[in-house]
């Protein structure tokens, strides 16, 4: 199969630089599919599963909480606010970000900012997901 270069970076480090087969992408309008000589494509990205396939062997799961993906010329670059494999994540405090942000959209108090409520709750249920799949 053929690969393309994937470069994932956050705001502080260079997370992941490899030759790949496919990756799948939480894009902001679904997941999508990027495989080598992909169309050029520039999308955000959404919180959630971020899928390597670096061989039909092996794929690497990653969370994602949200950034850009650009594919030009047989490459992928991705840059995220935040990106954790499955070993990274702390449950306990994905748990305790998910009760926090799901107590705040019960509460509905005045001063609760709903759009970044529910921001997070999507974070931390991707978190959750990604940390518990098989």
């Amino acid at each position: 199969m053929n690969k393309f270069s994937l470069a994932v970076y956050t705001e502080d480090k260079l997370v992941l630089e490899e030759e790949i087969e496919a990756l799948v992408a939480p894009g902001a309008d679904g997941y999508l599919g990027v495989w080598a000589n992909h169309a050029p494509l520039l999308t955000a990205l959404r919180p959630g599963r971020l899928e390597v396939r670096l061989s039909r062997a092996e794929v690497r799961r990653y969370a994602v909480s949200g950034g850009f993906l650009e594919v030009a010329l047989n490459r992928a670059a991705l840059l995220a606010d935040a990106v954790e494999a499955p070993q990274e994540i702390d449950l306990a405090r994905a748990r305790e970000a998910r009760d926090r942000a799901e107590r705040r959209l019960r509460e509905h108090a005045p001063d609760t900012d709903i759009p970044r409520a529910q921001a997070a709750l999507a974070r931390a249920l991707n978190r959750l997901a990604v940390a518990q799949a098989p």
